[in-house]
């Protein structure tokens, strides 16, 4: 693939993860502008009404910094996800969306309310990372781990004890991440495969034909057994 190629594919790879991120913002300007918090349309587990939160989800922060959190790592992941495994991107990109938004309903604890895309973050992250070791694809393990390193609260963020005091919906991100490595189990025979290298053996084969059938036919063994002419003439000679 030329450089033309590469680009075209990178920047086709942005489209969906840049749309994410608009909607994100523009859901937050719209909020600050008007005057209104859309946080009562998040998720609240166990609650009919609070469906609608699967859907919301991921479009909804408590404030710039919270949506600034999200979006570096939506659109770096989001990119590997096109760019890596473009004809698995939608369906893993919309089951986690869903997925992960149900399981949180599910498990989350009734008197909250939980918004930002979170979840969604976990579940890429997961997804890359898991996929990159099934498949031995080193760029995708070092881009995911990058943004573990860069998105501070990632292990702890699952953690009760931990995510509770701060605020954070450990139940978000944990469901993220086992929908993630779930995705990556299930789909692990879809998409790019892990290359295996085989050996050449047609050179070997060409110029080693003719010696091996010579060797078979004259073994270094195989020593020719003198005649009794012969031994008497060679008896005279050194006689």
């Amino acid at each position: 693939m030329d450089n033309k190629q590469e680009r075209k594919k990178f920047f086709g790879s942005l489209v969906i993860p840049l749309i994410i991120v608009a909607l994100m913002w523009l859901v937050k300007v719209f909020e600050v502008s008007a005057g209104v918090s859309l946080s009562r349309w998040g998720l609240v587990p166990h609650s009919v009404n609070g469906l609608v939160g699967i859907f919301t989800l991921p479009f909804l922060h408590s404030n710039w910094e919270h949506l600034l959190s999200n979006t570096i790592p939506i659109l770096v992941l989001g990119t590997a996800l096109y760019y890596c495994y473009p004809t698995l991107a939608n369906r893993v990109l919309l089951i986690t969306y869903l997925a992960s938004g149900l399981i949180t309903w599910c498990i989350g604890r009734p008197d909250t309310t939980h918004i930002g895309a979170s979840a969604l973050v976990y579940g890429l992250n997961l997804f890359l990372i898991v996929s990159g070791f099934i498949r031995g694809n080193r760029m995708l393990i070092v881009v995911s781990l990058i943004m573990v390193f860069l998105y501070g609260s990632f292990i702890w963020g699952m953690i009760p004890s931990l995510a509770i005091p701060q605020n954070i919906s450990w139940e978000g991100h944990l469901s993220g991440a086992l929908i993630g490595v779930l995705l990556a189990i299930f789909l692990r025979k879809e998409g790019p495969q892990k290359e295996i290298h085989h050996w050449d053996e047609d050179d070997d084969d060409e110029n080693g034909s003719s010696t091996d059938s010579e060797a078979e036919e004259h073994p270094y063994w195989d020593v020719p057994t003198p005649s009794d002419d012969e031994l008497t003439v060679q008896y005279r000679i050194r006689h």
